[in-house]
């Protein structure tokens, strides 16, 4: 009778055990392989989203790509800036990762896509100069475009824009990265239930003037930054469409009320006001819901042009003259039908 090694004595031993344990053979088969690939979000002063053109397929991606063997996705998403863009950078804050099933439509059958783990990284907000010093590859990539977060659906396969649109609530949101199954949040926030984002913001894009608006200028609205407490404001967001704006100073019960500036449109000036909360009346409009944001957060869910700024730092001096504390950035918080915020 043939004398077995120790080591496949060992391994005959092992199989004569019961419960589940396997060989790290078996094991290591029994493990789903996926791929991984990792890309970033980058957006410019007005806050739309950069998307490139590729020569490959007709929809548009955000920049990035495949993490090669033994990459770490953070490396992959600087090396495939640099080889996309010509621009060089770090980007160590993940703002969703992504699962996306094998059962995705679009790949075609030979490849024999077994599913894909997506990191989305920050690429954070590029100014003009940053923007001019894209330098595209012969081949491959065929454009830049900036885009309205509201346009992505339109121009990007549908899981590809749910993701971002995802992420870029995440970055808004502010509270760590967002797990994503198939681009939809496995945890929605306020900002992801009420689809923030899905319709285009309108523009203001007119200069900030401090003080009461002049006589000689008709009004053409009249919005509040209505500090809570905690120096964060409230904001309107409509549930039909998702759109974020400033209150009327009607919407919410208030004190010391004072003029902050106002943008001079064509069409009449758009006043703003700051007051304190104390409290939210019943029976408010059931059209929209009511959440508590940070300054900052308002002005990126808004399209204000340079001059948002200007007017972000106005707010933050009434803040201070009220003696309100700086707001931490949290996830906007949505107030229920009545409140009393004293």
């Amino acid at each position: 009778m043939p004398q077995l090694t120790d080591q496949s004595a060992t391994d005959q031993h092992e199989r004569e055990r019961t419960g589940t344990w396997m060989t790290p053979a078996e094991y290591g088969a029994s493990r789903a392989a996926v791929w991984t690939a990792a890309v970033v979000l980058v957006t410019d002063t007005r806050g739309r989203i950069l998307v490139q053109s590729v020569d490959y397929r007709a929809d548009r991606l955000l920049p990035g790509g495949a993490v090669d063997a033994g990459e770490a996705p953070s490396a992959a998403a600087a090396r495939e800036l640099r080889e996309e863009l010509g621009v060089d950078g770090r980007y160590p804050r993940g703002l969703a990762v992504d699962w996306i099933p094998a059962d995705t439509p679009g790949f075609p059958p030979e490849m024999r896509f077994p599913g894909e783990i997506l990191h989305v990284y920050d690429g954070g907000t590029w100014p003009p100069d940053r923007i001019e010093a894209v330098r595209l590859p012969a081949q491959e990539i065929t454009g830049i475009h900036f885009v309205e977060p509201a346009d992505l659906p339109a121009l990007m396969d549908p899981g590809d824009a749910r993701r971002a649109l995802s992420a870029l609530r995440a970055r808004v949101n502010g509270s760590g990265t967002a797990l994503l199954e198939d681009g939809r949040p496995t945890a929605p926030t306020a900002l992801d239930r009420l689809g923030v984002l899905r319709t285009r913001r309108i523009p203001q894009h007119g200069a900030w003037h401090p003080g009461p608006v002049p006589e000689r200028l008709p009004v053409r609205d009249l919005s509040a930054w209505v500090f809570a407490p905690d120096g964060r404001v409230l904001l309107l967001i409509s549930r039909a469409t998702g759109a974020a704006h400033l209150p009327p100073p009607t919407a919410a019960t208030t004190e010391d009320a004072v003029p902050l500036g106002y943008r001079h449109g064509e069409q009449g000036a758009h006043a703003r006001t700051t007051a304190r909360l104390t409290g939210l009346p019943p029976g408010a409009d059931p059209e929209y819901a009511r959440l508590l944001a940070t300054p900052e957060q308002v002005r990126e869910l808004s399209d204000w042009g340079r001059a948002g700024d200007d007017e972000l730092a106005a707010v933050h001096s009434a803040r201070a003259r009220l003696g309100l504390p700086v707001p931490a950035r949290t996830p906007p918080m949505e107030l229920p039908g009545e409140a009393a915020l004293r």
